[in-house]
């Protein structure tokens, strides 16, 4: 069975993400990718404020846990 993303992709620029999320990928996988940029994967954890921002979007992902 194929699983629909219900929340649309890039509606916000500014993401809040938690561990259970990684890997990070843009757009995320509850966002609808058909309208959107190729899933492109953000090495967040490597970041030392832990934060990534998509090469594509511009949205900006905060690591908070």
């Amino acid at each position: 069975m194929t699983t629909t993303a219900n929340a649309p992709a890039n509606a916000e620029k500014r993401y809040t993400v938690h561990r259970a999320d990684l890997p990070l990928s843009c757009p995320t996988p509850e966002m609808a990718l058909w309208n959107s940029h190729p899933r492109v994967y953000l090495p967040i954890e490597d970041d030392p404020g832990h934060q990534a921002q998509c090469p594509y979007c511009g949205a900006i992902y905060q690591l908070v846990d």
